[in-house]
């Protein structure tokens, strides 16, 4: 207990402002803020790194559905395998799609246009944004064409950014020419068919809005020639996907599955690659600053070796000086830690709940500053961070018990 309460009371002593040597004291504080400032910018920056991924995760999840299942070979999906899918897995959710690829027209502007045939109930089941596009568009059709419902075969709901580029309103109509092509005496020629818009989607992602198209599953099947029962695709609502394309594999190998971590396999790995550069550049802050604990504690040591000297052979020994200047580098450095994850905290709160920074939407898919903080990016911020003020303070320690008590008193 003696030699604990020794070592507390040096750790406070030479934490004082030293009015003798303000420099040494002045290197210590700015360890501190150099820790301080290393840890509160690595925090918001992983905060804001994880939330754009997770916010471009959440954006092409919606829209590439978690799994989708297409013809492995030539038998086409149908009305049968759907059927069978339901019954065997009752805890998914089913959207059959036709899909086809086509040019959209109005007045002297053209874009082109993947175009989706789907069920809508089924599909506003699985997808949030067609979802709210459908209730928008249920809600037209009763205020403006009373209680008659979507009857028409020929109709579309498209994204946002389409719709204001061509100045579409309800009930106007678009030209969409296919790829599909009809002989003609002469040659071939494109498909072409008006469609009347019933609604519109907002995604938050411009490519999305610009370019998908969704019309009915009978429209699509005119327009193909398709048979009637016969499907292009499914796409597939999981809760677990990784988990249940296995089991989908297994029950169905003759059909094709892909994830939706697949088709956006490169994206993902792109980011999760500069989120790890990020977190290793700012780390060489904290690394940096970790210097300043180093030469702080090495003047400490060289400005106190005659005290040194007179505790060593007072009986004192090597093991409570070492403790002595670890404790010493540790109570700046976690100080720091702590006083960093403090202000980053509170930076978060504000950013995070007052608008102070906006966003362009259709650049980034949030006018919000999306902000998420895993507890494994913190926990690695933080250990990573004790890990170098703790090695830090090792050296000077070190360096402090190899001091020969007789020569330091002979010569001072």
């Amino acid at each position: 207990m003696l030699k604990q309460s020794l070592i507390f009371y040096l750790v406070r002593r030479y934490l004082r402002f030293n009015k003798t040597q303000p420099f040494i004291s002045i290197t210590a504080i700015l360890a501190f803020l150099g820790v301080s400032i290393g840890v509160m910018v690595l925090i918001v920056a992983m905060a804001l790194m994880n939330g754009f991924d997770k916010e471009f995760e959440r954006k092409l999840f919606i829209m590439n559905y978690p799994i989708t299942m297409v013809s492995a070979g030539f038998d086409r999906p149908n009305e049968e395998l759907l059927e069978d899918l339901e019954n065997n897995f009752k805890h998914l959710k089913f959207s059959p799609f036709i899909q086809t690829q086509a040019l959209s027209k109005a007045n002297e502007r053209i874009e082109g246009a993947a175009v989706f045939g789907v069920d809508f109930l089924r599909e506003s089941a699985i997808n949030p944004v067609f979802n709210e596009a459908l209730l928008a568009t249920q809600q037209n059709f009763k205020e403006r064409l009373g209680e008659t419902y979507m009857t028409e075969t020929f109709q579309i709901i498209i994204g946002k950014t389409l719709q204001e580029q061509f100045g579409l309103q309800f009930h106007s109509n678009l030209l969409l020419i296919f790829t599909q092509f009809s002989p003609t005496a002469i040659s071939l020629t494109p498909t072409m068919k008006r469609f009347s818009v019933v609604g519109t989607f907002n995604s938050g992602l411009i490519a999305y809005d610009k370019s998908y198209i969704y019309t009915t599953l009978e429209a699509l099947r005119t327009i193909k020639a398709m048979p009637q029962d016969a499907y292009d695709g499914i796409h597939i609502h999981s809760q677990n996907p990784q988990k249940d394309i296995i089991a989908l594999k297994e029950k169905y190998p003759h059909m094709h599955f892909v994830g939706w971590w697949e088709q956006n396999g490169n994206f993902f790995a792109a980011l999760e690659l500069e989120k790890r550069a990020l977190f290793i550049v700012l780390m060489l802050i904290i690394l940096v600053a970790s210097l300043n604990i180093i030469s702080s504690l090495l003047m400490t040591v060289m400005n106190r070796r005659k005290e040194i000297a007179l505790l060593l052979t007072m009986g004192a020994s090597t093991k409570e000086i070492k403790k002595t200047f670890l404790y010493l580098g540790n109570a700046i450095g976690i100080s720091g830690i702590l006083v960093g994850a403090i202000l980053a905290a509170i930076i978060l709160f504000v950013l995070a709940n007052f608008p102070i920074i906006s966003l362009p939407a259709d650049v980034y898919g949030s006018d919000k500053l999306p902000l998420e903080l895993s507890l494994i990016d913190l926990a690695s911020i933080l250990i990573g961070s004790f890990i170098i003020v703790f090695f830090s303070s090792y050296y000077p320690a070190t360096k402090a018990t190899q001091i020969n008590p007789l020569q330091v008193l002979r010569n001072e």
